[in-house]
């Protein structure tokens, strides 16, 4: 090593002499909680205005003086092939005013025929109205809810590549503020559809905002914390807050009453992110990568000004010698990923993982309602574990490793999907519940092992791109749900079977834990190099935390 290279200070270096964490940190860690209610809202919203009660039947105007199970009981015919045990698209052909008269009783030799005059739904499961139920999408129209769904998520693709392309040309604030802004379009303007496309249209705009109007809040927690405990604060705002606002989400939707206002209550709020810049600094490595080295600089002392720590000047200039010394940081873009095979293939393996990982989470969320249990306890009872799932993750990551991690709990995730589909009642939803906590465990790591991956000159699209192909994925979930209709256990199937997949990518994608994030091509090359299966992370930490204590002694003692 040279003396230029061991005289070479990082901006991890710089931020860690600021205070690694101080009132700072936590101060950007509690204003981060409306961006984390705001992801919570857009993503997990449109479940409660679409789901429809799987205990749904034809309604029969004829008999609307009976109760409603009098009427099922009535005019529907059984069905020993329906879990159930009565038919839900079809309805007796009979003279209900002869039939009435004459007192007699349903007869399975009675002629049917399809619902002719709509549907009722059991009101105990979903008692509100949602679009699904108002609009009838059952029967003929079951596959309307998924489509919808699914358009969500291409909206999600077209918002990742335009958001993702703000937040590296303009900064990260500007990319989450304008997100929020089409997600609150997008909700409020939902209230006014009549139709199916109308619908779609309305949640294409609001999918636009899905993530990115969380993670750039993420990212910034990420960059202004040090390496020692950014893997604790970005994990337990996310583990606390998201966590929080998706185990209410389904009690606001049950107060609200009905699908408009639930659009309107999970949408309005994301207006309120104009106050972004208020609450939130830049990114100092969005800065850095701009070439704005003395922005940056004024970031870390001001860090330093609230955290009681005086950042030495010796040290600040070291770096600025360093960052100036490094022509490639501010002009690097896509195309040297083109030139870089190995940080060219690692990214495409992350891509695999995130998508493997976001149909397996879509996949459980969406399966709520088939649990046969409770629909808003069961949702509650499932989203709890983002909770348990990201404390792990903040407290153990940086000591087992993100690959490791993965790929144990793509593991017991792949598991208990398969246990599910021999599970029954509450046993189901044990199974969910596990499963769902693994799987979340897994999502989280790959989610913070993308941003580590990438330089900061396309961290930000790189980033977005990571969850574009996430959302590609998402978008064949709400049909691997559907796959029910045809076979209950298929869609649990699938499941198992692509965290096998997962786990299988997993064990190739190197290890960054304790490595400070890249911030040229160079860094993130030579990391991905000579990685090794059975890397143990924790003892690598003692290493840098012993090289990090040098070097700020080095500076205190000539300040």
């Amino acid at each position: 090593m040279t003396r230029e290279e061991e005289n070479k200070i990082t901006f991890d270096d710089l931020l860690s002499s600021a205070g690694e964490m101080g009132l700072y940190q936590w101060t950007l860690f509690f204003a981060s909680l409306p961006f984390y209610a705001f992801g919570a809202f857009v993503y997990f919203s449109q479940i409660f205005l679409t789901e429809v009660s799987p205990n749904h039947w034809c309604w029969i105007s004829q008999l609307e003086n009976f109760t409603d199970f009098q009427r099922r009981n009535l005019g529907v015919p059984k069905d020993e092939n329906s879990k159930f045990g009565y038919s839900q698209c079809e309805m007796y052909d009979v003279n209900w005013t002869a039939v009435l008269a004459t007192g007699q009783t349903p007869d399975q030799t009675w002629k049917t025929m399809p619902c002719q005059y709509g549907w009722e739904f059991n009101k105990t499961e979903i008692p509100y109205s949602t679009i699904g139920s108002e609009l009838e999408w059952v029967c003929d129209k079951d596959s309307y809810q998924a489509t919808a769904q699914a358009m969500f998520f291409v909206g999600s693709i077209v918002g990742g590549f335009l958001f993702g392309w703000v937040s590296d040309r303009f900064g990260r604030i500007p990319a989450a503020i304008t997100s929020c802004l089409v997600g609150c379009i997008g909700g409020f303007s939902s209230t006014f559809a009549r139709n199916l496309i109308q619908f779609s249209a309305a949640r294409f705009i609001m999918g636009m905002s899905c993530d990115t109007s969380m993670v750039m809040a993420y990212l910034i927690i990420l960059e202004y914390v040090a390496p020692k405990y950014r893997t604790l604060l970005a994990n337990m705002s996310s583990g606390i807050f998201y966590t929080f606002f998706a185990v209410l989400l389904p009690w606001i939707a049950k107060y609200c009453g009905h699908w408009k206002t639930v659009s309107l209550v999970t949408s309005l709020p994301l207006g309120l992110a104009v106050f972004t810049k208020f609450i939130l600094p830049e990114s100092p490595m969005w800065l850095l990568s701009k070439g704005r080295v003395d922005e940056a600089v004024e970031k870390v002392l001001t860090i330093g000004r609230i955290n009681k720590k005086e950042v030495p000047k010796k040290m600040i200039q070291q770096f600025k010698l360093s960052v100036t010394s490094s022509k490639e940081l501010p002009n690097e873009n896509w195309s040297e990923l083109f030139k870089r095979p190995c940080v060219r293939n690692v990214f495409i393996l992350v891509c695999l993982e995130y998508m493997c990982a976001n149909i397996i989470f879509d996949g459980l969320v969406r399966s709520v309602g088939q649990l046969e249990f409770d629909f808003f306890v069961s949702f509650s009872l499932v989203s709890v574990t983002e909770c348990p799932s990201l404390v792990i993750i903040a407290f153990v990551m940086d000591y087992t490793g993100r690959r490791w991690l993965c790929i144990v709990f793509m593991i017991v995730s792949g598991v208990f999907c398969f246990l599910a589909i021999f599970a029954r009642g509450v046993q189901t939803v044990i199974c969910a519940v596990i499963a769902r906590f693994a799987i979340n465990t897994a999502y989280s790591t790959i989610a913070q092992w993308a941003p580590e991956l990438l330089p900061t000159s396309v961290r930000g699209s790189g980033v977005a791109i990571v969850h574009i192909c996430g959302y590609v994925a998402t978008f064949l979930s709400p049909y691997i749900v559907y796959l029910q209709v045809y076979i209950h256990w298929l869609p649990l199937a699938v499941l198992g079977v692509t965290a096998i997949l997962a786990v299988m990518i997993a064990v190739i994608l190197p290890e960054t834990a304790v490595n400070g994030m890249p911030q040229t091509f160079d860094d993130a090359e030579e990391m991905t190099k000579n990685q090794k299966l059975w890397t143990l992370p924790f003892l690598e930490m003692r290493k840098e935390k012993t090289k990090r204590e040098q070097i700020n002694k080095n500076y205190e003692l000539e300040m």
